[in-house]
């Protein structure tokens, strides 16, 4: 679409992402002077406890922006890949879009297909880069833009930012950060590209590759014959999702705030060391974990002093 004395027709942008990691990035190319002509989304699911169908975050975005909208359940299907082409697209640009895009779409854009990454590439291809990151105990992640190709996150890369894990981060905290991280890439890059100066794209190297696999329910319950350091990870890393589980004394907890201690001990591993005001102590197969804050199975998230008092049977001192 041009603009009235415009020179060039603006560049024709189309975005997809499905998750609220790809908000900042949406709006960076509304915000970068291209014409985004659509926005493809995955289709709404259902969600919560009447399991109503739910349009995605982008969905929202995009409605209050008044982009038009496509939600396909696939783009393997000629007529999906038609749609798209008749948009002339210069650019799409994908952020967490959760769709495979098949080489018919990956070559349809003039400029073809950019995806925001949430790690330096090639460490953490796939699903889950943040989590993954911080189970690993890795001290360094970030962001990268790849030039997407056919492979799982194998394309060149055009720019990277890297970023510290903090020693409190979660999975929430470092998704946050790494949200508006990739929108600076993303519009750094968007900005060079309508100026006729596009950044160049670097092949990955061949070494340091790992994968993300994708998180599931059942990797949250903690494995008591583990090092504390790596519980702790894991409850920094399920959190918002999907959340480190246990039992303490026979009873099943969330737990969603947890201190690894570098203490010796002899005892069975998930056996209550001590519980009082500093937290509930638990022997694990190095060091000791105590749990800070949990949730009791249908109730709210507790201190471990207001958990103590439902359950004073656990108290007993360091």
């Amino acid at each position: 679409m041009s603009t009235a004395g415009s020179a060039e027709p603006r560049l024709r942008l189309v975005f997809a992402g499905t998750p609220e990691f790809a908000l900042p990035s949406l709006a960076a190319c509304v915000e970068s002077g291209a014409d985004v002509v659509a926005v493809y989304t995955q289709p709404d699911r259902p969600a919560g406890r009447g399991r109503r169908l739910s349009p995605s975050p982008v969905k929202q975005a995009a409605v209050a922006a008044g982009i038009p909208i496509e939600q396909p359940a696939t783009l393997k299907a000629v007529g999906a890949q038609a749609t798209l082409a008749a948009l002339r697209p210069d650019l799409l640009v994908v952020v967490a879009y959760g769709l495979i895009l098949p080489p018919a779409v990956l070559g349809l854009p003039t400029h073809g297909c950019w995806n925001v990454h949430a790690s330096l590439l090639p460490r953490w291809r796939g699903a889950a880069p943040i989590q993954r990151a911080i189970l690993a105990g890795d001290r360094v992640t970030g962001v990268s833009l790849m030039q997407m190709d056919a492979g799982l996150d194998t394309g060149a890369v055009m720019l990277e930012q890297s970023t510290p894990i903090h020693a409190d981060d979660t999975g929430g905290s470092l998704h946050d950060r790494l949200a508006a991280l990739g929108a600076q890439v993303l519009a750094e890059a968007l900005r060079a590209l309508l100026t006729g100066h596009p950044p160049a794209a670097h092949a990955q190297a061949d070494t340091g590759i790992s994968y993300a696999h994708k998180l599931e329910k059942s990797q949250a319950e903690l494995d008591w014959q583990q090092p504390a350091v790596a519980l702790e990870r894991q409850v920094r890393a399920f959190d918002p999702w999907p959340v480190a589980t246990t039992h303490i004394a026979g009873e099943p907890v969330r737990v969603w705030a947890a201190r690894a201690l570098d203490r010796q001990h002899a005892a069975i591993p998930g056996s209550v060391l001590a519980a009082g005001a500093e937290g509930i102590d638990v022997a694990c197969g190095s060091g000791v974990l105590r749990i800070a804050v949990l949730q009791r199975a249908g109730g709210r998230r507790l201190g471990a002093v207001d958990y103590l008092n439902g359950r004073p049977e656990l108290r007993q001192p360091a």
